[in-house]
């Protein structure tokens, strides 16, 4: 999916407020967003960012590198779910399948585990645009419950 897509989908479910951590997979929707993004020092940072953002009215999405969602778990279950503040996390999927650096490998290995073992609601779309469609719609679901949802996004996922 292209990034000027990806955005106006992403506006379609209400979603207003930007925020995150470069990396090189999301630079393009990054660069399409333009000054609604608004960038953090870390990933853990970003998620206290969008949580503000929620308890001001507008509804968050986090941008990040999956070797950062290590950092956000603590947010993540400190912050972010018990006071049922949620909000999307578009994580790029780095050392997926074992093909990347080397400093992607064990994260890659372990960030759909890492999520899952904490309760989190995540999708690893095949790469195809209908399937990031369909995540995105059942992201939207899980958030109107009041919960975090991680999206996956690997290599082939965006243009």
């Amino acid at each position: 999916m292209d990034a000027a897509t990806l955005k106006k989908k992403l506006k379609g479910l209400g979603f207003d407020f930007f925020t995150g951590v470069p990396c090189s997979l999301l630079g393009g929707i990054i660069e399409a967003l333009g000054d609604e993004y608004i960038p953090a020092v870390r990933e853990d940072t970003a998620l206290g960012i969008a949580a503000g953002a929620y308890l001001g009215g507008k509804k968050p999405c986090v941008l990040m590198q999956n070797s950062g969602l290590g950092y956000s778990l603590n947010v993540l279950t400190s912050l972010n779910m018990i006071y049922d503040i949620p909000l999307l996390m578009l994580v790029t999927f780095r050392g997926f399948e074992g093909k990347d650096a080397p400093e992607h490998l064990i994260m890659g290995k372990h960030c759909v585990g890492l999520v899952e073992a904490f309760g989190i609601p995540n999708k690893v779309p095949s790469g195809g645009k209908d399937d990031l469609d369909a995540a995105l719609i059942e992201a939207g679901m899980e958030i109107a419950k009041g919960k975090p949802y991680c999206i996956f996004i690997k290599e082939d996922t965006l243009e």
